[in-house]
């Protein structure tokens, strides 16, 4: 079979489960006694091997089944989860992310990860190095050990439900003979049959390890029937190479008793683990079925419910993001046609077709808008390996991740934000004794948060480390030859720190494989600015310090007001004005040889478009009123002259491409329904 064809589906599917592994492994290092992670981890990593184990991916499937055999014991509370486990796992992940990397750059996935699988089996085996030197303490009995079919609270009360709605519980015990070269196969064939007739709700070994032929040469079970104990017996003998079977019905005392039994069982095992919430301990599906079957709400299920979501190239969003756009030029067309005919039906159809294409517009756009939540999901991991490394408690808060951008932002502010973090947990939060003798808490905490503002979103990484020091900085500047001595005796504190920014610059005392290369933060200011965004610091010696990321959300349609300049016309963005107005010659004043207007009791910027544009056939100075656009960009006012306003339209984008290289203050074009070509104003650009 070609499997070429799955490749894609493949790659997408194997890197959210490995994002969805690293998600949980976090959460169970902050917890590490909860099994319901655990549950969630082993399915994720069961559900990779086998994905990999169908691709023919070898060394894929191969680590994924080392890592199960760990969690395994985990979920059946054989093993306790401490550092040197987490450790191991984490490089598995890293060690699984790599290959999946390989796979997609047309490799193989090949990768020598012996040395890792080396630590997972002695784990296995209870061969942890521990800080008291008890290596095989952590484990209590070995996945071969004779031991009682432990269950837990939740498979206790499934069973006891199902006796009290008329089901029979069996305790069946197989034995296949001793000269079996298949056995695995021959238990698969039990395990077929009794799904046929009920549900197995635990067994010893797991099915895990019975399916790896990890168990001798016999298998216990709890099961769910309607049918005898002697019946079912019958059939199981009548497979062959069965040596014999034992089917004991159960009744609400032996079920009880059975359960004091492992309760005790458990007790008396060494490393006990806390009790976990209620979670099957059998094969995610049978637990299923057996919750089903007793009455319950069924848990999460991988496969269960039909996929409601599916993938698509950004490309084709592109395409019909380019055809609504077009789809919205001959409407605003169709709309000043209908207005000049004057025709009833036509203008009914119009407004028709008007409701029909916004509701479309809205979706197309949503179609486009992902949360940051697809960038900042890789980060939490990221910084607990490198506070490890630096030997650094650091608490990352995540706020705001639902915060949606449009994809091309997203594809693009990955790497800007990593630089971000990283010099925030390097430079900015100091050392655990630093912090203690400065009077703080010994964990650090570094907040990244997400909101969105007018028309742009904001990306803030805040940490509450040593500040920024001026000083400091400028002496690095002078020392790497940035500044002269001169220069830098000028420089207030604000630019001092915006020096940061400069291309070679840095603070670091030492090269490390974390920072002191220089190459950082004059990137991340390029990339950001590149994107149309703009990034700012803001310190607080001895408290901390933010980076804050303005990114527009570079919608391809946005309302505008559109204004008449003589026989030009503009459209400004309506979510940068503040209001409209007018203004009488007698009430332009000129300070400093720049013209002001009084507006809400302050004095703001006046700037005349017709002259910033060389507009031939227009001068405001001429006529005795003038209507002023008011735009904002953050605290910062500017009114705009212009002659008439033509009104509030719905506007599509149009870049200039390479016909009017970076224009100031023109930020692109837009066709309107006449067929003119109308610029973009850019009203950040006059307040800047």
């Amino acid at each position: 079979m070609d499997m070429n064809q799955y490749l894609s589906m493949f790659i997408d599917e194997s890197n959210d489960h490995l994002q969805s592994l690293n998600e949980s492994m976090m959460g169970l290092e902050a917890n590490p006694e909860d099994l319901s992670i655990v549950q969630v981890i082993f399915r994720s990593a069961h559900t990779l091997k086998g994905m990999a184990a169908t691709m023919g991916f070898e060394d894929l499937a191969s680590l994924t089944h080392q890592m199960e055999n760990v969690l395994d014991l985990v979920r059946n509370n054989k093993l306790r989860m401490q550092d040197f486990i987490f450790d191991t796992l984490f490089k598995s992940l890293d060690a699984l992310e790599s290959m999946v990397e390989d796979i997609t750059g047309g490799g193989e996935g090949k990768a020598d990860v012996s040395a890792i699988v080396a630590s997972l089996q002695a784990i296995v085996r209870g061969e942890i190095p521990t800080a008291a030197g008890g290596a095989a303490a952590e484990v209590a009995a070995g996945a071969t050990a004779e031991a009682p079919v432990f269950l837990d609270e939740f498979q206790y009360s499934v069973l006891e439900q199902s006796l009290q709605e008329g089901h029979k519980v069996l305790y069946v015990d197989v034995a296949i003979r001793k000269d079996c070269q298949l056995k695995a196969v021959r238990a698969y064939m039990v395990f077929d049959l009794l799904e046929r007739s009920g549900e197995v709700v635990k067994s010893f070994p797991s099915v895990q390890d019975i399916e790896q032929e990890k168990f001798d040469h016999s298998f216990s079970l709890y099961y769910i029937t309607q049918k005898e104990a002697s019946e079912i017996q019958a059939m199981i003998l009548n497979l062959s190479e069965i040596d014999k079977v034992t089917a004991v019905a159960l009744d609400q005392e032996s079920l009880h008793q059975m359960g004091q039994d492992t309760v005790a069982a458990a007790a008396e095992a060494p490393a006990p683990v806390k009790e976990a919430t209620p979670v099957s301990n059998a094969s995610p599906a049978s637990a299923a079925h057996a919750k089903e079957e007793a009455g319950k709400p069924a848990p999460a299920r991988t496969g269960g419910a039909p996929s409601r979501t599916i993938r698509v190239d950004i490309e084709r969003l592109d395409v019909l993001m380019n055809l609504f756009s077009e789809l919205l030029i001959d409407r605003v067309r169709l709309e000043q046609l209908a207005s000049e005919v004057q025709n009833a039906d036509l203008t009914e159809t119009v407004e028709h077709m008007g409701r029909v294409s916004g509701d479309l517009q809205n979706i197309v756009m949503k179609l486009r808008m992902v949360p940051v939540d697809t960038v900042f999901n890789r980060f939490p991991r990221m910084v607990r390996d490198l506070a490890k490394s630096l030997d650094k408690k650091i608490d990352l808060v995540v706020t705001g991740a639902e915060t949606e951008l449009d994809r091309t932002v997203i594809d693009e502010i990955g790497d800007p934000l990593v630089h971000l973090l990283r010099n925030a947990v390097d430079h900015g939060v100091e050392g655990i004794q630093e912090r203690l003798a400065a009077g703080k808490s010994d964990t650090g905490t570094v907040n990244l948060r997400a909101f969105h503002s007018g028309n742009h979103v904001f990306i803030e990484i805040e940490d509450d480390g040593a500040g920024i020091n001026p000083q400091k900085i400028l002496q690095s500047a002078i020392k790497k030859g940035i500044l002269s001595q001169e220069q830098a005796s000028n420089y207030s504190d604000d630019e001092a720190i915006q020096l940061l920014f400069a291309p070679g610059f840095s603070t670091a005392e030492v090269i490390s494989d974390v920072s002191g290369r220089g190459v950082g933060l004059d990137v991340v200011k390029s990339k950001i600015t590149s994107l149309g965004g703009n990034v700012v610091v803001y310190s607080t010696q001895g408290k901390g310090t933010n980076f804050s990321v303005q990114l527009p959300l570079t919608l391809s349609i946005i309302a505008a007001m559109l204004v008449r300049l003589g026989s030009e016309k503009y459209a400004i963005p309506l979510s940068s004005i503040v209001e409209t107005g007018i203004v009488k010659q007698t009430q332009i004043r000129s300070i400093h040889g720049n013209k002001m207007v009084e507006f809400r009791n302050s004095h703001i910027p006046l700037v005349s478009l017709s002259k910033l544009f060389s507009v031939p056939d227009y001068d405001e100075s001429t006529e005795e009123e003038t209507e002023i656009v008011v735009v904002r960009k953050g605290e910062r006012l500017v009114a705009l002259a212009v002659q008439d306003f033509i009104g509030q339209n719905e506007i599509v984008i149009k870049n200039l491409g390479k016909y009017l290289p970076e224009v100031q203050g023109i930020s692109g074009a837009t066709i309107l329904g006449d067929g003119q070509v109308a610029l973009i104003i850019d009203p950040n650009a006059f307040i800047k």
